[in-house]
């Protein structure tokens, strides 16, 4: 616990999403910095606006009239540094979501090595891979010309070659796309982020620095099976804050503001998430899963090793389209406690991709909103699964074993119940062994994560502050039984000495009554070789825990949930579960 006393500094974090601009005010209170409000306004960087500053604005506005601190100035905008008679802020930062994806073209010599590297770095921020180039693909240096000029990619991301390793195949790649640079027009020349073999730098420089906006980064994979992704991180967020700064009206005014302290969303998301799994279990990793309108982030930190996933078009409002291009109707309608016709949730699922900010009217919007939501995650959970490190619980498909998962987006923050965040987060990243799964209710994270480039210690003492809301402890045993079949024997004892004891059955999903807030002893002894975290199968073991919202949740339905090609069975089984999980409410 930090018990630093600092001096009154204090901050605004702006966040600037597809359909909503939040301004965060932190200050100290009582010698500690501390969240103290939000304003929040429609995003303008669209029509009729095409401004960004406008959204930022009426943010302010509404921090201003909660706070009754005077933010704004008609003649200087918002007033920084902050005046002695308490007007104003210290200091001010952003972070951005809302825009088209970038467009981004991946070269690499290899499929399975290099060009997987590039994908990796391009799907952590908010990008769109529209062509790849390889020594693979067949084609001729026209062909190549003829694609780069036509498609005209806001970046491309070179990789390829261990240092000291193959150098030629790689330099004639380039060739072609110096000479596509070269008949472009200057204003539409791509940026061009190369992390490849480091012995070629100076050919790179010289052959494309003139003729393009270049920029290097130390080689993504320096030796074989060894990736070094993170200094190619922070060249390709600089890169979307070059682009944004060129698609986006207003995006000036505000890095004037913010003194160049501008990030992306996700890459904001993701330092947090790193942050926290230093501060935590190292023996377990820290996911953090923020869903969006248009877009859904996935970030794993394991000891400050960071995996960060961003997926454009995938979303509730906006990208709500993309869960059905990118999944299908039946796997959203597997997860729905209610018979809703196909055609009635495709109407609603596109509707709301056009009308992003419109609210579910009755009980079956809201459930259509809710299946969306979980299998955005399930979908993203998926892709990303494979990329974090194996050695740490389930393996395979399965997520490894967590300690705490964050879950954030307004689907989740405003949801009319409990525990509709609970069952999002749940049913779509299927936890496994025992975790915490937490809420990011005032939606802090990526201005934490914008705020800890210029003053780490309110990132820390903020989240030291009970931040998050625990919705409740979770134990997920790991195993495959015959339904009803008793797998989990738990035993709780509570602080004034009373206890009681649990059978759990494969198959179910049970709630202990454990008060929020109370702390717990559990003894788990794992049946039938089932782990639930404690060294492997069959071995027991005693955790602490916290009761949440909705107490202690122990799933017993089995990893990976398992669906049934009968509709009306899914339907059942998931008005069943919910039953379950909405009476402790």
């Amino acid at each position: 616990m930090d018990t630093t006393i600092v001096a009154a500094k204090s901050v605004i974090a702006v966040d600037i999403g597809s359909t909503i601009t939040r301004s965060l005010f932190f200050d100290v209170v009582s010698g500690k910095y501390r969240f103290v409000a939000v304003g929040s306004a429609p995003t303008s960087a669209g029509a009729p606006h095409f401004d960004v500053t406008d959204g930022i604005w009426r943010s302010l506005e509404q921090l201003q009239y909660i706070t009754g601190r005077v933010l704004l100035s008609e003649k200087d905008g918002v007033i920084i540094p902050s005046t002695p008679d308490n007007q104003g802020v210290d200091i001010m930062v952003a972070t951005m979501s809302v825009g088209n994806p970038i467009s981004v073209v991946t070269v690499g010599l290899l499929d399975t090595v290099s060009l997987q590297n590039a994908r990796n770095l391009a799907h952590t921020t908010y990008t769109n891979i529209i062509d790849e180039i390889s020594l693979n693909d067949h084609r001729t240096s026209s062909d190549r010309i003829n694609m780069l000029t036509r498609k005209r990619p806001d970046l491309i991301i070179i990789t390829g070659g261990t240092n000291n390793g193959a150098s030629h195949s790689l330099l004639s790649i380039l060739e072609s796309i110096g000479l596509s640079s070269y008949m472009l027009n200057e204003s539409l020349r791509p940026h061009i982020l190369f992390t490849g073999n480091e012995q070629l730098q100076d050919e790179v420089k010289s052959g494309l620095s003139k003729i393009s906006k270049l920029r290097i980064a130390a080689n993504i994979q320096p030796v074989l099976g060894k990736e070094n992704i993170q200094p190619a991180q922070k060249e390709i967020n600089e890169i979307y804050k070059e682009v944004r700064n060129r698609q986006s009206g207003g995006l000036r005014e505000v890095l004037s503001w913010t003194e160049g302290t501008f990030t992306s969303t996700a890459a904001a998301f993701g330092r947090v998430i790193r942050f926290l799994s230093e501060k935590y279990e190292p023996e377990k990793g820290v996911l953090g899963v923020d869903i969006g309108s248009d877009s859904t982030i996935l970030a794993a930190a394991f000891n400050g090793e960071e995996t960060l996933r961003v997926f454009p078009g995938l979303g509730v409002g906006s990208g709500s389209a993309g869960v059905i291009e990118k999944n299908s109707l039946d796997l959203i309608k597997r997860w729905m406690p209610i018979e809703l016709s196909d055609q009635e949730i495709r109407d609603y699922i596109y509707n709301k991709s056009v009308y992003p900010c419109s609210l579910p009217l009755d009980v079956e919007q809201l459930e259509i909103e809710l299946a969306v939501a979980k299998q955005a995650i399930r979908y993203a959970a998926e892709q990303t699964v494979p990329d974090l490190p194996k050695q740490l619980g389930a393996g395979g498909t399965l997520l490894p074993f967590m300690e705490p998962i964050i879950g954030s987006g307004r689907i989740l923050t405003l949801a009319p119940k409990r525990y509709h965040p609970l069952s999002i987060l749940l049913d779509g990243l299927q936890p496994t062994g025992v975790t915490t799964l937490a809420l990011d209710q005032n939606g802090l994270l990526p201005g934490l994560g914008a705020v800890s480039e210029v003053n780490p210690l309110l990132t820390v003492q903020v989240i030291e502050s009970s931040t998050f809301l625990n919705l409740g402890t979770i134990i997920a045993p790991l195993g495959v039984a015959r339904p009803g079949t008793t797998i989990l024997r738990v035993r709780v004892n509570r602080e004034d000495g009373r206890s009681f004891t649990r059978d759990i059955k494969y198959g179910s999903l049970s709630i202990l009554p454990v008060e929020l807030g109370e702390k717990v002893s559990l003894h788990l002894r794992p049946l039938n070789r089932f782990d639930v975290g404690m060294g492997g199968p069959g071995k027991s073991g005693k955790v602490n825990a916290v009761g949440g919202v909705l107490g202690i949740v122990i799933d017993a339905r089995g990893r990976p949930l398992q669906f049934s090609l009968d509709p009306e069975k899914n339907r059942k089984r998931n008005e069943a579960w919910r039953k379950t999980i909405s009476k402790y409410e």
